[in-house]
Order: C-alpha cells, then structure tokens, then sequence
C-alpha cells in the first residue's frame, strides 16, 4: 500500500506542477492572453482522456504481466522528451493560429509524459485493486487528487517565487526520473502477482465481482455530464477572473485548486457533501455571481475573487458529490473515471473551442451555472429527493436575506461600516421590493410543507417545483443579462484574445454621438462622429494627458518623429501623426486592425504613414532587432495595460532592454498604467532604476464639461533628462512621481501581482 500511496502522490503532483509551469514559458509568446490557459487546459484535459483511456483498454485487454512490461517500455521512452522546457522554434509568427499552436507545442513539449502521468491514478488504482481485491480503491483517488493540489499549492508561493523557469524546468524532469522508479518498482510487483499471466477476465475475478451490478447506460451518461458541468464552471470562472484582473499563475491555480479540492473531500468519504447545505450554498452562490455579473467592473476585486471561486467550489462540490454517489463497483473503475475524463474533456472543448464560435461573448459561466441549476432541479424529481428541495428552500431564504447586502453602498469600507449600512439598506429595497421575501418565503412554506406522523419526511412531487423555479428564475435573469442592452452594438467581434464591441452613444448627426470600443469591461477608445470633432483624441489621449504632452513636446523632429504603438485599440493616437511622421503599429489581435478600420477613421484620416504590425509586440521587435537592428523610435507607447488583463511580459527587464535597444538616445516611453485593480507604478519605477532612466508620471483629471476625456495616468521614461525636465512635463507630474515607498523589478522568470495589488 505505501509504495502504490507514494506512487500516485508522486504522479499527480508533477501532473498538476507542470500546468502552470509549462503555461508561463508559453504565456509571453502569445500575448499574455487569457486564452492561453484556456488552451492549455483543453490540451491538458484531453491528454488526461487519452491516459485514462489507455489505462482502461490496457486493463480490460491486457494481461498484467504484459500491461506492467508495456508501461515500463513507455515511461523509458518518455523520459527522451526531458527536459520539457519549450523550444523557441515553437514561438508562433503572425498569421499562426494560436489554439493550434498552443496544442501543437505541447504536444511536441510533453505529450508522452504527460499521457502516461494522466494514466497513473486509474491504472496503479487497478493495480492495487489486483493486490489487493478486498480493498477499496477510491481513497487512493482522493489521495492523488492531494497531490495535485498541493502541486497547484506550491506553485505560486514556493516554487514561482523562488525557481527560475529553467530550474523548474530541470527540477520537474528529475523529479519525472524518480517517479519512474517509483512506477518500476509498482510494475514489477505486478509482474510477480500469482494471476499476472492470466487474461484480464481471469485477473479480476474474486468472489464478489459477479456480484455487482453492470453500471445502467443512464448512470454513464450522468458521469459524461456532471463532470462537463464542472469543467465548464472551472474554465469560465478562471477565464471571467483572468480578464478583468490578469493573466497569471495564481488565477489560474485557485480556481484549479477549489475544483480539485471538490474532488478530495467527495471522493475521500460521503459525509463531506451534504445535498441540503450544498442545494443551499448553490442558490447563494447564484445569486452572488449574478450581482457580480451585472456589476461587471464595478464591484469589488475581494468580492468577485471570493464571490466567483465561492460559487465554483460549491458547483464542484454538487457535481463531483453526485458523481461520487453514482461510482460503479472497483472492477468497473477505470471507464468509470474514464467518462469522468471524457466530461471534463469535453467542458473544456466547449469553452476553448465551441463558445468562440457562437458567443460574441463570455456567457459561459452563465450557461454553466444554469445547466447545473437545470440537473439539480432534474435529479430532485428522478430521485425523490427531499434533501435537495430543502436545500432549495433554504437557500431561497438566504439569498433574499443577502441580496440587499450586495446591493448595500457605505460610504467608506469596512467590515463595520458595511453593518452599519445593512439595516438601511434592507429597509430600502425590501420598503420597495417587499413582494420578494414574501414570495420565497410562502414557496417555502407551501411546496417544502410537511406532513404528519410517519409523512414528515416523505416525497412529495410539489417539494421538486422549487428547484425548477430557480431554474427558470436563473434562466430569466441569464437571459437578460445576456441580451440586455444590445440595441446600440454596431459590431461585434469574439476570438481567441478575447471580445471586442462597438457601440453606437449619442444622437446620429449631432456632435454628442460618437463610437466606443470595448474590450470585455474595458473601453479601448472612442471617436466623435461629427466633423471636425472626429480628429479630436479622446478618452486616454488627450492633449493633456502624459501621452499627449509627450508627443506635443517631442514634436519638432527633422525628417518627421519615427513614433510605435504596443496596442492599437482604435488608432487614437494617430491623431497626433504629422505629415513626414512614421507610425509602426504593434497589434497582436487581427480583429483589433479590422474594426479600427472599419468602425473608426483615425487611421486613415492620420498626416502619417502608418504601418501595422500583427504579432505580439516583444516577438515583433525581437525579429527586428536580430534582422535590422533599432528602430530609432522618437515616442514608444506601452498601451497594452489599460484593460485589467495585464500582459506581465510587456513590463519586464528584459522587455525593457529591448525597448531601449529601438529607442533614440533622446527617445521617450510612455506607458500607460491606468488599471482599477493594480497599481503598476512600482514596476515601472523598479524599470527606471534598473536602467538609469529619467522619470515622470502625470495623472490627468479632465473636467466635467470634457466628458470624452478620461482620467488616466501615463508614465514617461527616457535617457535624456531634458526631456523629461521639460516645463509643461513637469507641471503636470503628479508630486510623488519619483518614487514610491516600494518598488518591485519584474523579470520573464519573476513577476509577482501579490505586490501590486490595489
């Protein structure tokens, strides 16, 4: 038993360290875009189909002699992909695909090892089970799921920190090493098993397999679905997370962490799930993520990391509960878990791949958390099921007992001054609203109603009409806010780097109206629509701002500026291109070009000659140092960081010397920095020392009257101090620009958000 608990520990904590590790050496060559994790989890999710698969047809066609020699044979062939550090060959170039890129990569990078560390739960489970036919497997399943949490665990506080890329690299292949040892020893007691050399039938067979009953064809249905649901749930929490905060191991990993820990306490024993209290928790935690829905930007980063996760972790739990509630006899476990594999295969294909093609944006969570609403509503009428109506009816209770506390608006935070707020709070929209909590509470009262004596606790069918309720209830309110507020869109556009929307504001002909891109929450620009107001800059790039009086105060350039642009958005800054002037462009999303030209016309209105390069900017501008060398640019605008997913490797140290590489001595970078939840000024602080740059940041506030201006923060950084110290520079640096009370260098193998959090 210890060598078997020790093997599957092993396995599934290196199947779970490499994720994040293998997602951060690829995450900087495809523009730090959540998509990148969301492929990564479709490859890692299908591979571990395919060693789940492998596991089971070895296992029912194979002697285990022969199923023992065979898994060596193939160990020893994998261990010729270490080390598994991707080559730079594999870096994409424009025009790639990038979810074929990503699968192809790590096909290359860790396919074989990453099948055969897939296959090591069901298979060594079957092994044991061989070994020992009177003992339960299962314990072992919920033991190697500890082991990839504590591998998700470790990342991010221990070995991110304190390891380079390369070191992990090495660390994980020598660990791969050992692991293999370990398989060895496992197959080679096998080998040595009385009925090794029998036929799998012959091999099974002890007293009570003939016993079991052969799973119904209904029952393995319901393995491909609930898992699904909580695949979907997993991906589109983690995708809602990393695109409106950042793109970065530990959001990749908590979500990941809660989804496995679901499957530990679900697996480990079937007291941890409780259908009422989870019935309950999932009503409150619907009601949480539609708040949190609606609110979009404007809630609170705690209250939708905690908010969203909360919901996750509770999904998982129903769904891995139920699961676990359906599992088949030990004989039958490993297409048991191969269904299991296949559901969860099949989430992340839906998310990666389907929803792209027929969302023009992320409803994925809301399609998740409904199924799941619709399946226990489903299992409350197949089942009869007293304790899952109850655990409607309560949550019922509670989530019209919270709603006014998300609705609750204090004037300063605080766990106090949120309880002070409560109680006015509830009076007011409950003064207002008062039909809601009576409702819920004559529902309760009318469909959980009991009988007497021995009919206390019977089934009623009425008891199932409430989780059908909040089904239809969630699918009103989803509905809504899917559909809610779509008159105004002019375009719309959803690709592997996220979703882009053109809306239509003001009254057509007069100088109110105007378009406005936005990416996901975050607005990426607006034109004014009415001559000669459709030239004006606008939103961040005002005159005013950091970028505008850089480009006005660095103007005067014989032969014309030789000005870039690191994110393209709408094209506002060609606005300030003069005839002469040279604009290169870095734009890693092709949707991005197509509707700057089609739905706005800085661009083509611009005095300068623009040229558009697709690609992300660090791969672009490394092809041009190594082919041509400098650029010579007069102005670098950094303005990939005004949406919350911030693309971490754009702000590095070896970022930054490539920068400085294609910058006149006497050359400027701008970068923008307005962002809700992180405060990237450290960083760039950080930047300026390590390269002896001069430094101002200025923070614009624009009037009321200049609604088409933004409040927004440009940091300007450059060789010569003159530039810099330029009077209209200065006058507008906020005070404290120099530096701050910390600052924090970021590297390709260390960057941290921890520190830079709001």
């Amino acid at each position: 038993m210890p060598l078997y608990a020790l093997t599957i520990f092993t396995g599934a904590f290196l199947l779970f360290l490499v994720q994040p590790l293998v997602g951060k050496f690829i995450l900087p060559w495809f523009g730090g875009s959540p998509g990148v994790w969301t492929t990564c989890l479709l490859f890692f999710q299908t591979l571990l189909l395919g060693g789940y698969a492998y596991a089971h047809f070895t296992s029912t066609r194979l002697k285990p002699r022969t199923q023992a020699t065979l898994h060596l044979v193939l160990l020893g062939v994998a261990l010729l992909w270490l080390p598994i550090a991707p080559d730079a060959s594999w870096k994409p170039a424009p025009g790639d695909e990038p979810t074929v890129r990503i699968l192809l990569l790590l096909t290359a990078t860790l396919g074989l090892p990453y099948l055969l560390l897939s296959a090591t739960g069901p298979l060594l489970q079957r092994w044991f089970h061989l070994s020992h036919p009177g003992a339960s497997p299962y314990r072992l399943y919920a033991l190697s799921n500890v082991g990839s949490l504590l591998a998700l665990l470790a990342y991010p506080f221990v070995i991110e920190p304190l390891f380079s890329r390369l070191a992990q690299a090495w660390g994980w292949s020598v660990a791969l090493v050992v692991f293999a040892i370990f398989c060895g020893l496992c197959a080679w007691q096998v080998r040595r098993l009385p009925g090794a050399g029998a036929t799998p039938a012959m091999a099974t067979a002890h007293p009570d397999a003939n016993d079991a009953p052969a799973p119904a064809a209904l029952d393995k249905l319901y393995w491909l679905i609930w898992p699904a649901i909580a695949s979907v749930l997993l991906v589109a929490t983690t995708n809602k997370l990393c695109v409106d905060v950042a793109v970065i191991p530990f959001l990749w990993v908590a979500p990941l962490a809660l989804y496995l820990l679901t499957f530990i306490l679900c697996f480990d024993h079937p007291r941890w799930y409780s259908r009422k209290i989870f019935a309950a928790l999932f009503v409150v935690g619907c009601t949480v993520s539609g708040h949190l829905l609606s609110a979009d930007a404007h809630a609170p980063l705690p209250l939708q990391l905690v908010g969203f996760t909360a919901t996750l972790f509770v999904g998982g739990m129903i769904c891995h509960g139920e699961l676990y509630r359906l599992r088949p006899a030990p004989q039958c476990l490993t297409s048991y878990y191969l269904f299991i594999a296949a559901g969860g295969a099949l989430g992340g294909l839906f998310v990666a791949v389907v929803a792209p093609q027929i969302f023009d944006d992320y409803y994925e969570l809301h399609l998740g958390l409904w199924a799941l609403a619709y399946l226990v509503a489903w299992f409350c009428w197949l089942h009869r099921s007293r304790s899952l109506a109850v655990g409607v009816g309560a949550g019922t209770i509670l989530a019209v007992l919270i709603l006014p506390a998300l609705l609750a608006d204090p004037a300063e935070s605080g766990v106090l001054p949120w309880l002070r707020s409560y109680g006015p709070a509830y009076a007011k929209f409950y003064g207002t609203h008062w039909k809601w909590p009576l409702a819920a509470l004559v529902a309760a009262a009318v469909f959980l109603r009991r009988g007497r004596g021995d009919q206390r606790s019977a089934w009623h069918w009425r008891q199932a009409l409430l989780p059908s309720a909040l089904t239809i209830m969630l699918a009103v309110v989803f509905l809504q806010q899917t559909t809610g507020g779509r008159e105004n869109i002019v375009a719309t556009s959803r690709n592997f780097y996220g979703t882009l929307t053109v809306r239509s504001y003001g009254d057509r002909g007069t100088v109110s109206h105007y378009n406005l891109l936005s990416h996901g929450i975050t607005t990426h620009g607006l034109q004014l629509s009415h001559p000669p107001y459709d030239q004006w800059p606008t939103s961040y790039y005002g005159t005013a701002s950091g970028i505008g009086l850089a480009l006005d105060q660095f103007g005067a350039v014989h032969g014309g500026r030789h000005l870039a642009m690191v994110g393209l958005g709408t094209g506002t800054l060609a606005a300030y291109g003069e005839p002469g002037d040279r604009l290169r462009v870095y734009e890693i999303n092709p949707a991005v070009l197509e509707i700057a030209h089609a739905n706005f016309s800085y661009l083509a209105h611009t005095g300068a000659g623009v040229k558009p390069v697709l690609g992300d900017a660090r791969l672009s501008l490394e092809e041009e140092w190594r082919n041509g060398g400098s650029q010579q640019f007069d102005v670098l605008a950094l303005d990939a960081f005004s949406s919350d997913a911030i693309p971490v490797h754009l702000l590095t140290k070896e970022a930054f010397e490539l920068y400085l590489h294609h910058l006149k001595p006497s050359g400027v970078i701008a970068v923008h920095i307005s962002n809700r939840h992180v405060d990237l000024r450290p960083v760039v602080e950080a930047l300026a020392r390590q390269f002896e740059l001069h430094l101002a940041t200025v923070t614009h506030h624009p009037g009321e009257d200049d609604w088409w201006l933004y409040r927004t923060t440009w940091m300007l950084l450059s060789r010569d101090e003159t530039r810099i110290r330029n009077p209209a520079i200065q006058a507008a640096a906020d005070e404290s620009s120099d530096e701050t009370a910390k600052v924090l260098l970021w590297t390709d193998d260390w960057a941290s958000l921890f520190g830079v959090l709001r």
